[in-house]
């Protein structure tokens, strides 16, 4: 099956290192060719190694060369094509080897000049570089992580566990429903209602000659769509009038925000993975598929060489404890603690009254801080812990009220998922359904109801209980492999003060 699988392929393309290393030699002919860059080059006198990646995999092919002539051209960071014989390797530390019969150097790179420098390099060194930072063990490991991450996300939600109760899951176990769907990047409102948006406008302020109608009277000259337009700062309301009519989708789009913070969590260009279905009031179903979703993500990279190799970067013992415990959220047969806003704040208060650990005194109806958060997942609940029903005050107008609620403590329907080392990873509610108490919500947060007139229509035509959810890509990136920074989870960061490339 695999030889078929690879040789059906080779008319198109030939096989990357990856796939040469996870195939029987068997499998190729005598001679094939490998493309790459070269990582490391060591010469003796009779014979010479180099070690090439292309970077499929985590580790590289060595390549040997008998006739050291063909080595000669070879550095650091050129780009080689090779012809010889895969085989068995006669050393340790590598399964197989390449024993090289003809060398072609693509691109040369002068080790004298070669920014990527063998020896250590400073995380403020690679961001300066970060054109060429995908060449570092590190970064390369972080972006095949990326790359595995969505398509394991891919894999739960279309198709991946059970979302249906126990008595009726055995008959849906293959198909989770949810339908992928692109939500544009520009759009006329601030989602979340906090200001922190990035406004677009076009580079020349002069009509476009081929524009299919004239501007308004009012419009100023920039407005390019006759009204202003803002980069996404989520993709939740395209993603609820698109479930009005396919019931369960979900996206992994970009999204930006303009907000000051530099901190290791933060970024002005991130990406989120957002989910909305239809037909639920439960806060505890909402939490049940967040919670599966990401076990789903962890179960699939229980083994993962990149997660292995980026962890190895800390090889102290509290690393490879948090290592061991990524495994035990992902194989624990109990659901992960679950506690309200209020609850929290009582067992925050009582911690802080007894010791004083805490900078912020926690106080019902102001929000958690980060010192508070990761408390709760790291002393308290000791694992991932969902947050529910904040003070509806805090929250965006969208978010559903909870009945019953004492009027000086409204709460809305909603969670966030606090995980150990990180902090707040996920955020999600069920929707305001109702067209009345929506209308009354929008008056209250100050937003002018014919800006969302659309988003009133869906409750209007055949509106239905809904929620959903979004989570930080790069947060979940950095809590899965141990780095520290969101900035080092994307292979080309943008925050506050700073955008190369």
């Amino acid at each position: 099956m695999l030889a078929r699988r690879f040789l059906s392929t080779s008319a198109s393309l030939p096989p990357t290192i990856r796939q040469l290393l996870a195939a029987p030699p068997s499998t190729y002919a005598p001679a094939i060719h490998v493309n790459g860059w070269v990582k490391s080059i060591r010469r003796q006198k009779k014979v010479a190694f180099a070690v090439i990646t292309d970077g499929s995999s985590e580790p590289g092919l060595q390549a040997v060369f008998t006739d050291i002539n063909l080595a000669k051209q070879l550095t650091n960071g050129a780009s080689v094509k090779l012809r010889g014989e895969l085989v068995d390797s006669r050393g340790a530390g590598q399964a197989k080897e390449l024993q090289v019969a003809e060398a072609e150097v693509h691109g040369e790179c002068d080790p004298e000049t070669y920014p990527m420098q063998k020896q250590a390099l400073t995380v403020e060194y690679l961001r300066d570089h970060c054109h060429l930072r995908a060449r570092t063990r590190e970064i390369g490991a972080m972006l095949r992580l990326r790359d595995s991450t969505t398509r394991a996300i891919h894999n739960y939600f279309e198709v991946g566990l059970p979302l249906l109760s126990s008595d009726v899951q055995s008959h849906y176990r293959q198909d989770n429903g949810f339908i992928h769907v692109h939500t544009p990047i520009i759009t006329s409102n601030d989602c979340e209602g906090a200001g922190e948006t990035f406004r677009i406008a076009p580079s020349s302020s002069e009509p476009s000659c081929r524009s299919a109608s004239p501007p308004s009277s009012d419009a100023k000259p920039s407005d390019y769509f006759n009204h202003p337009a803002y980069l996404t700062v989520s993709s939740q309301l395209h993603l609820e009038a698109v479930a009005t009519a396919l019931s369960r989708v979900y996206t992994l789009s970009p999204c930006f925000r303009a907000e000051r913070s530099q901190t290791s969590r933060h970024l002005a260009e991130f990406w989120m993975l957002e989910a909305e279905w239809a037909f639920t009031s439960s806060l505890d179903e909402l939490c049940t598929v967040v919670e599966n979703a990401i076990r789903h993500v962890l179960r699939t990279h229980s083994t993962s060489p990149d997660m292995d190799a980026l962890w190895k970067q800390h090889p102290s013992a509290p690393a490879q404890a948090r290592r061991d415990e990524l495994h035990s959220y992902a194989s624990a047969s109990r659901p992960w603690t679950r506690l309200t806003y209020t609850d929290a704040i009582n067992i925050l208060s009582a911690h802080h009254a007894a010791t004083g650990a805490f900078v912020f005194p926690p106080v019902w109806g102001s929000g958690l801080q980060s010192e508070h958060e990761r408390w709760l997942a790291e002393q308290h609940a000791r694992g991932p812990v969902f947050v529910t029903d904040y003070p509806a005050a805090m929250k965006p107008f969208y978010m559903r009220m909870n009945d019953g609620c004492a009027p000086d403590r409204q709460t809305a329907a909603c969670f966030d998922l606090l995980v150990p080392g990180m902090g707040e990873l996920v955020g999600g509610s069920l929707r305001e359904e109702r067209a009345g108490l929506l209308e009354k919500a929008l008056e209250r947060h100050g937003l002018d109801k014919s800006d969302y007139g659309w988003y009133l229509d869906l409750r209007r035509y055949g509106g239905a209980p809904h929620g959903g959810f979004g989570l930080g890509f790069e947060r979940l990136i950095s809590w899965m492999s141990g780095i520290e920074s969101v900035r080092e989870c994307i292979a080309m960061p943008r925050w506050a003060g700073r955008m190369l490339l």
